[in-house]
Parts: C-alpha cells; sequence; structure tokens
C-alpha cells in the first residue's frame, strides 16, 4: 500500500481562512483549501447547502427544445413513455420522472429493458412496444446518448424521443427532438457530473419553472436522486453534494414506503443515521438486484409505490433476489480466482480479463470490482449472452479505463461508460484479439504507481487535537464520497496500550495515544488489520493512517479512529 500525503496549503491563506471562520482548526481549514472551499462565502455555501445554489436547467443545451415538446404531449394528449435503463441510475430516474409527472398527467407508462434480451440503453423491442403501444413521445434517462441508429429506428416508426444522459457522447450526437448531456462538448451547463437521474430532475425542474408549478413537490423525489447519486459513483460536489444533502434528509426523515421497505429489510437499526455508504452497500445493491436476476420494472414498482403493503412486498422480494444476488457473485469470483491462478502468463500482464459462458451476466460488473481486491489492476470479467460475449470493466484510480476500452473498439460491437467502469459487447471469435490488444493498450498508457493500492492522505495530525468540537466541524464536510471523502489522516510516533486484541475474522482493537499527551487516549478499530497483532505491542512506536468516526454503542457516543494501514 502507497501513502500519498497532499501538499499542505499555503500557511497564510491557511491562518487568514481560519481567522474567518472563528479559529477553525488549522487542519480541518487545511482540508478546506485542498477541496477549493478558498472564502469566507466558499465555506458558507459548503457547510450550510442550499437548494438556492443550484443551476438554472435551461443553461443546458435543448433544455428548451425539450420543455416545448412536453407541453405539446400533454396539451395533445399523447401517450408519453418513460424509458431507462435497468441499473440503480436508470430505475431511480424512472421512478423520478414517471411519479413526479403523474402528478399532473396520467397518459403514461415506463419501460425498462431486460437485461438479458436487450441490452444496455435503448432497445430496437423497446421502440417496436412504444410504437404497438401509440407512444409518441419517449424520455429516455440515463442511456441514449450513443444510439444514434436507434433513435433514427424510432423516427421511423414516429415515435420522439428526449434524451436525458450524463456519459461520454460519441463524434456525432442522436437526431432526437432533444439530446440533454451535460457533457456535450457544446452544452454550456456549468456541472459536468450529474447522474442520469440528475439530467431527468433537471428536466422536470425546467418544466416545473415554464409550467409554474411549486418546486417543493419535486424538491421532495430528492431523496431518488441521491440513490443514484451514491449508486453510480459521480462526485459528490457541486450540485450533487446539495441534492445528496437534501435527499438524505428525507431519507432519515420521511423515506418513501420502497426505500423505508429496503431499510428495514436490509436490517439496519432503526435510529441509525443513514449516509451516502449506507446507501451505497445496502439499498443500492438491492435495487440493482431486480434488474440483474429478473427485472428493473420490479425495482420501479417498488420505488414508485404508495401502498406500503405493496411495498413490504416488493422489498421482500428484491431482498430475497439481493441474497441470490450475493451467493452468485461470491461463487463466480472464486471461479474467477481459479482462471487467473490457472494462467502462466497472468504475472507478466497489466489487465485482468477473464472469460466464462456459464456466468450470469447479471454480476460480473461486481465481481470485476472483487477480482481488483485481490489483483490491482484494469480489470474485466465478461460471459455469453444471446450468441454474444459481453460483460462489465473496473479500473483501478487514475486509469481512464473507457479511453482503453475506446481503443479497442474495432474489436466490439458497443461499449459505453466512465472513466471507471464500463460495459462492452463484442463477438465470440473476438475474444482472444480484444484481450491481446487491451493489455497491450493499458500496458502503453498506465504508469507503474497505478497497480499499487494508494491511501491518498489529507493531512498529518496530532492525536490531541482530536476532540468532540473537532468532530462536530469534521461531520459537517458530509455528505462524503468521491471528491469529497472522509478526510483520511496520519499520525506518527502512536503507542498502543497493552489492551490490544483481534475481534471478529481479522479485525484488529485497540487504544492509543502519543508520548506528548498520554493521558489523551483514542479507541480504534482495524478492520482486517489482525495481522498486526504481531507486530506491535505496548512501548513499540508506529505510524497510522486512519479515518475519524464516531462510534455509539448503548446511547453512548465516543470517538473512534478507523485505521486503514500501519507502519511499524
Amino acid at each position: 500500500m502507497r501513502w500519498e500525503i497532499k501538499e499542505k496549503s499555503n500557511a497564510k491563506a491557511i491562518k487568514k481562512l481560519s481567522e474567518e471562520l472563528n479559529n477553525l482548526n488549522e487542519s480541518l481549514t487545511n482540508i478546506l483549501l485542498q477541496r477549493g472551499i478558498k472564502t469566507l462565502t466558499d465555506a458558507k455555501h459548503f457547510f450550510r447547502p442550499d437548494l438556492a445554489h443550484t443551476h438554472d436547467p435551461f443553461l443546458m443545451q435543448d433544455m428548451g427544445k425539450a420543455v416545448e415538446r412536453i407541453e405539446k404531449a400533454i396539451t395533445n394528449n399523447e401517450k408519453i413513455l418513460i424509458f431507462g435503463d435497468y441499473d440503480v441510475d436508470g430505475t431511480t430516474s424512472v421512478a423520478l420522472v414517471f411519479s413526479y409527472l403523474s402528478n399532473f398527467y396520467s397518459n403514461l407508462g415506463y419501460y425498462i429493458p431486460d437485461r438479458y434480451a436487450e441490452g444496455y440503453g435503448i432497445s430496437y423491442q423497446g421502440i417496436d412496444f412504444a410504437a404497438e403501444n401509440n407512444f409518441s413521445l419517449i424520455i429516455a434517462l440515463d442511456c441514449g446518448i450513443k444510439a444514434n441508429e436507434k433513435i433514427d429506428y424510432a423516427n421511423e416508426k414516429g415515435a420522439d424521443f428526449i434524451i436525458c444522459d450524463h456519459h461520454q457522447p460519441g463524434n456525432e450526437i442522436p437526431n432526437a427532438i432533444a439530446v440533454l448531456d451535460p457533457k456535450r462538448t457544446d452544452c454550456n451547463y456549468p456541472y459536468k457530473e450529474l447522474s442520469g437521474c440528475g439530467v431527468g430532475f433537471k428536466l422536470m425542474q425546467a418544466w416545473s419553472k415554464k409550467t409554474k408549478k411549486d418546486e417543493q413537490l419535486l424538491n421532495s423525489y430528492l431523496d431518488l436522486l441521491a440513490i443514484s447519486i451514491c449508486a453510480d459513483i459521480v462526485p459528490i460536489t457541486g450540485e450533487n453534494r446539495i441534492y445528496t444533502y437534501f435527499g438524505l434528509q428525507i431519507i432519515n426523515t420521511n423515506p418513501r414506503h420502497g426505500v423505508k421497505a429496503m431499510i428495514n429489510v436490509a436490517g439496519l437499526k432503526k435510529d441509525k443515521t443513514l449516509n451516502v455508504m449506507d446507501v451505497v452497500f445496502t439499498i443500492a445493491p438491492r435495487i440493482n438486484a431486480a434488474g440483474r436476476l429478473e427485472s428493473g420494472n420490479k425495482a420501479v414498482e417498488l420505488l414508485v409505490s404508495e401502498n406500503e403493503d405493496d411495498a413490504i412486498d416488493f422489498g421482500a422480494s428484491i431482498n430475497n433476489l439481493n441474497t441470490d444476488r450475493k451467493d452468485l457473485d461470491k461463487q463466480i469470483t472464486i471461479e474467477a480466482l481459479q482462471i487467473i491462478e490457472n494462467d502462466a502468463l497472468f504475472a507478466k500482464k497489466t489487465t485482468t480479463v477473464v472469460y466464462s459462458k456459464d456466468w450470469h451476466k447479471g454480476v460480473v460488473g461486481i465481481v470485476a470490482s472483487r477480482l481488483i481486491e485481490t489483483h490491482y489492476r484494469p480489470t474485466v470479467v465478461l460471459t455469453e449472452s444471446n450468441g454474444k460475449i459481453t460483460g462489465s470493466a473496473r479500473s483501478v484510480k487514475d486509469f481512464d479505463l473507457y479511453n482503453a476500452i475506446d481503443a479497442c473498439s474495432d474489436l466490439l460491437e458497443q461499449f459505453g461508460g466512465h472513466k471507471y467502469a464500463a460495459g462492452l459487447t463484442l463477438k465470440p471469435e473476438n475474444l482472444a484479439a480484444f484481450s491481446t490488444k487491451f493489455n497491450e493498450v493499458v500496458t502503453a498508457q498506465i504508469e507503474d504507481y497505478m497497480l499499487v493500492p494508494q491511501l491518498t492522505i489529507d493531512d498529518e495530525l496530532p492525536l490531541s487535537e482530536i476532540n468532540p468540537k473537532f468532530v462536530r466541524v469534521l461531520n459537517q464536510f458530509g455528505p462524503f464520497g468521491p471528491g469529497n471523502m472522509r478526510p483520511v489522516f496520519v499520525s506518527h510516533q502512536v503507542f498502543c496500550e497493552e489492551n490490544i486484541c483481534k475481534v471478529g475474522e481479522n479485525h484488529l482493537k485497540m487504544s492509543v495515544f502519543q508520548e506528548s499527551n498520554p493521558n489523551h487516549k483514542l479507541a480504534c478499530i482495524g478492520f482486517n488489520l489482525g495481522n498486526y497483532m504481531d507486530k506491535i505491542a505496548a512501548g513499540i512506536p508506529f505510524s497510522i493512517v486512519y479515518n475519524i468516526e464516531e462510534n455509539i454503542w448503548n446511547n453512548t457516543t465516543t470517538i473512534q479512529l478507523n485505521i486503514k494501514d500501519i507502519r511499524v
């Protein structure tokens, strides 16, 4: 594990901002500056998120055209189909737009493509469904930015498209009525990192402004937007941070029936305040499980449910699917690791590409992430579906996976995604060539340091500065997530008390202090660090890298250091 400590901010800038913030702790002030919070006004906006600080939706290219087309459809009582992908971002998008519009207009339907029969994104089957059922306007969410041929097909069928996407566009924008995507090169929208659901929300926001609807009603759907932001691993910065902040408030105080059902089946404590990580590891996998193993329609039914009993039934069904999903990805991970072990040339490669025709398509993305935990390198996990080879790819920190896959596009039928995650489809006869070329491309592009897991440290901190006031301010840095991670600190010349022990499977539990203040002792937990039991003991100095957390036990809150790594 590499330790990389961020460069300290300018001392004068730290002192100035600290004084403006009532002598805020200098380490916390340094972290604010590192995150682009440079003025008192910046800090006020950061610590007090406000929906008034989000951007005008009409700044997005084609927004006026999109709103005009929706107004025309409603005026003429046209049937509108809300179309979304089968993952969390897509299903929350559909649930949000469908539920919100249903308050004002009833001639609506929704459609989630089948992962296996139709694949990712806009499908010919979906367009045929729209045409056969007289849907003349389709609002596509979290997909469509590269669906040029399918949009042409829809135009021939007399179905208009409004595309709401956040993926990287291709060389040519589809010929739809409106294409909303902040990543368009000709789009001047100030914030480029919206989720697919975020783009759908901005469309509803624009329509609401134009038709003078009460914005409070639309804002009551921010829980769905927050779930999409957390699950899709987009940066928790700018607008996304504001939306996540208010969305989490709804999840924690007044969750919709479907979200409440998932919280209950996950067995989360009733008094627990849910954060981004809770959404990522408890709510999102359950929503995803529906599309992975059966149909994403189940997830939408759960999220739009207005009946508590129905939501409980949907939640239980989806929870069972999630249990099956966990069993599947565990078994496939074991099989994939065995394939790697049997590959005599694996050690010479910079990539992992594994394939089995029998693996379940719905969990290969999860398996790719699991493999990176063991073999840290860009990873592609492939299986067979409808006569094609298809799968998911995941990357390592700092490496642009999307560009590497794009360089292999001559061997692919289709692909799409982000810097760190992508999906791809290819013909079986191209598998060996793709595996070879992908490795060659990555080897040429990747830096050696990217192949070693890295701990990025925000600042060095004396343990004596960690007190309840420090933690109260630190908590206000949240919601934490990509682009605004929970600060990571390092402390040197640390000693442990004799009560060091191993708990659970392989977790380290101890209390630590520094000689400068031996009475200031802090409890620590180090998950999967039990092996250090043999290396540290009372009287031996060592360094620790950690997050600072609050541990609640028997209604008592204490400060706890969550140890990420140790060096003796």
